[in-house]
């Protein structure tokens, strides 16, 4: 079983979500870890004058990414839930 935790870890690191906000303007890129990976911002599409809406785009872009990095994590963790049941836990 452990090994099986240790192997769905390493597979969940190297899996890699992007998310984008602002129709490109930024990307999020996070690992199945939810570990930032990077963060990209399209500078043509930002305007200066409104950096609060560039703030927008980045907090819903990391909120995305990483819900969507919750969901992977329990996708792949399913099957080990049901073992675990098995041993009385």
């Amino acid at each position: 079983m452990l090994m099986q935790v240790k192997k769905l870890q390493k597979e969940l690191g190297k899996t890699i979500i992007e998310v984008e906000a602002g129709d490109g303007a930024v990307i999020v890129q996070i690992n199945g870890e939810q570990k930032l990976k990077g963060i990209k911002i399209d500078p043509e599409q930002i305007d200066l004058e409104d950096i609060h809406e560039l703030e927008v785009w980045v907090e819903e872009a990391v909120k995305q990414a990483i819900n969507e990095s919750q969901q992977l994590a329990a996708e792949k963790m399913k099957p080990m839930m049901g073992q675990l049941g098995n041993l009385g836990l």
